[in-house]
């Protein structure tokens, strides 16, 4: 393993950018062969990237949210799929410290940072056909299908989630190898491909007592209620990402090209309807970062606080978050749509299938509608009542 420096998270962010540039190179062809990237998942587990979120006391390297979201945004330039599987490995691993107590996940958080270990999940509490039976005072049973088990295949560790015949939720970390435990294979959605986005099937899988997550559990507290929150940031870093990626690539591209032949320019940086687009680009841009810069610091601040964290101050993170998480779902789709009209008829070419762009975060941006992030922060602006806590806010 390349290790990395642990008090300097600016190598963090340069290594990210040494794999977001190898993963520049095949990001268009893999997107069309779809499937598990395991040679660039691998190169992740070399990077020592997969230890960033861990605190030191368990042998992680501690970093702050800004340096985590960091390293998401500049792989996403590169590839949207990529980057989502590595973002949702730290939001599992926060997911443990959220939903657990130190004595049971300390010892996963240490095997995780020795060995690289790659998490992957299938937690999905909206898919109830996966059955718990208790058949013993310490072991259950975990049987039936989960979709959307994003990073799943390829994963060293999974969290998992069920429904009692009582209709009660329990969520577990296990490993992903264990006996009964298949990936279909079966994503074969539009875009994030590469993201194993398919079903895990679980046949008649054990499970001890001792891998649920019971105390505190899922939104419980204030403080355990930040996981949603984490995994919106995420999408919201995802969506900067790509769209600046495609940013970068038509301001290459247009900086190289002839202007169009009715133009009164010579060259396309100076037709002044390319350059009207790329003002506005930039300005959409701009404004996404700003409220993601806002909304990280509120959220690093709010983590900081652990289970201090008043349903308040838990509010008023998700608030920004939804306002963050709106610009970058209208910014993402704009620029990903509007590149091809600043670069022309040869930015449709198969070679550089630059329309996986818009497809990942079309695709992605659906996870959860986001008229309901208009809603929230509509109801608080004219109610002053923050949004509930949920899985998806």
């Amino acid at each position: 393993m390349n290790a990395l420096n642990r008090d300097n998270f600016a190598e963090a962010v340069a290594k990210a950018q040494q794999l977001a540039d190898q993963f520049s190179t095949t990001a268009a062809l893999r997107d069309k062969q779809g499937g598990t990237p395991k040679v660039e998942r691998d190169l992740i587990r070399d990077s020592g990237l997969l230890s960033l979120s861990i605190p030191k006391a368990y042998a992680g390297q501690g970093a702050d949210w800004q340096t985590i979201f960091k390293t998401v945004q500049l792989i996403a330039r590169a590839d949207s799929s990529l980057a989502h599987v590595y973002a949702f490995h730290h939001l599992l691993i926060a997911t443990v410290q959220l939903f657990a107590q130190p004595a049971q996940y300390a010892p996963w958080l240490q095997q995780t940072a020795q060995a690289q270990l790659f998490w992957g999940n299938s937690l999905n509490p909206r898919d109830t056909r996966v059955r718990v039976e208790q058949v013993t005072e310490n072991e259950y049973i975990f049987h039936g299908d989960k979709s959307f088990s994003s990073g799943s295949m390829d994963s060293d560790l999974l969290l998992c989630s069920g429904y009692t015949v009582e209709g009660k939720l329990l969520i577990a970390v296990i490993p992903s190898q264990r006996e009964g435990i298949s990936f279909l294979g079966d994503w074969d959605n539009m875009g994030q491909r590469q993201t194993d986005s398919g079903t895990s099937h679980f046949q008649q899988v054990k499970v001890q007592h001792s891998e649920l997550l019971l105390n505190p559990g899922p939104l419980s507290t204030p403080y355990s209620s930040l996981r949603p929150l984490l995994a919106q940031l995420i999408f919201v870093h995802l969506f900067l990402g790509v769209a600046e990626g495609a940013f970068q690539i038509a301001q290459s591209a247009v900086q190289q090209q002839l202007a169009w032949s009715t133009s009164l320019a010579e060259q396309a940086v100076d037709d002044p309807y390319i350059q009207k687009h790329f003002a506005e680009f930039y300005v959409q841009l701009q404004s996404v970062r700003l409220l993601t810069t806002q909304a990280v610091e509120q959220f690093n601040a709010a983590w900081q606080q652990g289970e201090q964290l008043s349903a308040t101050q838990r509010g008023e993170v998700s608030v920004a978050i939804a306002t963050a998480k709106i610009a970058a779902t209208n910014t993402s789709l704009l620029i990903t749509q509007n590149v091809f009209q600043v670069m022309g008829a040869r930015a449709t070419t198969a070679q550089l299938n630059l329309d996986r762009l818009w497809r990942n975060v079309r695709t992605q941006t659906l996870h959860d509608p986001i008229d309901y992030k208009y809603q929230e922060l509509g109801q608080w602006l004219l109610t002053g009542t923050v949004p509930e806590p949920s899985f998806y806010a």
